[in-house]
């Protein structure tokens, strides 16, 4: 590809790979990046981050006696599937300041995160929920989240570039649907909804890397990278069971990619428009990806070969998808 990928969606299930791929591509060189997969030097967003803080949230308040207000408890997935979209709209928020170069520098980070996550949800198509809490409650769980969200804060402002030019923005999310759905998934479930939440501006740009698992082996890697002591790790957070069963025991992405009317393409329809976002699969059905935990300097050159080998391959899939 002579002109490099503005926009890459890095969609998976939960532990299928997304985020040891996004540390890959993180660790190679722009010109590496540019020479094996077409793409620029990466920046990256992620949707967990703010499921994290949500699921605090919701410690916070129940540990008071109050019903969890984003979840019924720690194992069980969102109180209101709406939230799908709202974690869309946080993602939509991040790549604007990207573009612009924001840094956000409030004062405290969680009520800042309050007041972002009941913004998106109102652009979702849900209510804000966060600010009916009485104020001085409000201020009281924002306490213990603080130091969270302050990270969370931290590395969002690490990743605004001084310039985007040549740069690659990865966006890391997983969508599904309860085991046993009959596709098409109900909306908001799976990546038709989300990926007709995202921005035109983020649309327009977009190809797909999308990372090959079965359901059975996303649970099986969930269970293995789990460190419990880690809950917010990108890379080590844990995914409850009724989670895994309740909103990825089924993956619509095969479907999308079938109903497309351009080959290789999802094709996503937003208001008037339509878009036709260039798709390919890594196959990760045998692991190719888990090595890339340890520490770089574990990494075996075979392994890493194995790895480059699977990422050119959907890589030249998406080429293929580009001039469809």
């Amino acid at each position: 590809m002579s002109k490099h990928i503005d926009v890459l969606l890095l969609l998976a299930l939960p532990a299928s790979g997304k985020s040891e791929a996004r540390r890959y591509l993180a660790s190679l060189s722009p010109e590496q990046c540019q020479e094996q997969f077409g793409i620029g030097h990466t920046v990256q967003l992620d949707d967990f981050p703010y499921v994290h803080i949500m699921r605090r949230i919701t410690d916070e308040l129940t540990d008071r006696g109050h019903t969890g207000m984003f979840f019924l408890s720690p194992a069980l997935p969102f109180r209101n599937p709406v939230d799908w979209l709202t974690l869309i709209e946080l993602l939509n928020e991040d790549y604007d300041d990207l573009v612009a170069g924001n840094k956000p520098a409030p004062e405290s980070a969680a009520l800042w995160l309050f007041d972002r996550i009941d913004a998106a949800r109102v652009r979702a198509g849900g209510e804000a929920i966060i600010n009916t809490l009485d104020e001085d409650l409000r201020k009281e769980i924002a306490g213990p989240i603080e130091a969270e969200a302050q990270t969370l804060l931290k590395d969002k402002i690490a990743e605004v570039p001084d310039s985007m030019e040549g740069k690659t923005v990865v966006v890391e999310f997983a969508r599904g649907g309860a085991d046993g759905s009959p596709l098409p998934l109900v909306h908001p479930f799976g990546y038709k909804a989300s990926l007709a939440q995202l921005s035109e501006k983020m649309l327009a740009k977009a190809s797909i890397l999308y990372i090959w698992v079965e359901p059975e082996e996303s649970r099986r890697k969930n269970a293995a990278r789990t460190d419990p002591n880690d809950p917010g790790s990108i890379l080590h957070h844990g995914v409850p069971l009724a989670v895994m069963y309740g909103d990825y025991g089924v993956c619509d992405m095969g479907y999308q990619l079938e109903q497309s009317e351009k080959a290789n393409t999802v094709q996503v329809e937003k208001g008037d428009n339509k878009f036709f976002l260039p798709l390919g699969r890594f196959d990760n059905r045998v692991d190719r990806t888990s090595f890339i935990r340890h520490n770089k300097d574990q990494w075996s050159d075979e392994d890493v070969k194995a790895l480059q080998a699977g990422m050119r391959e959907a890589f030249d899939q998406l080429a293929d998808g580009s001039d469809g």
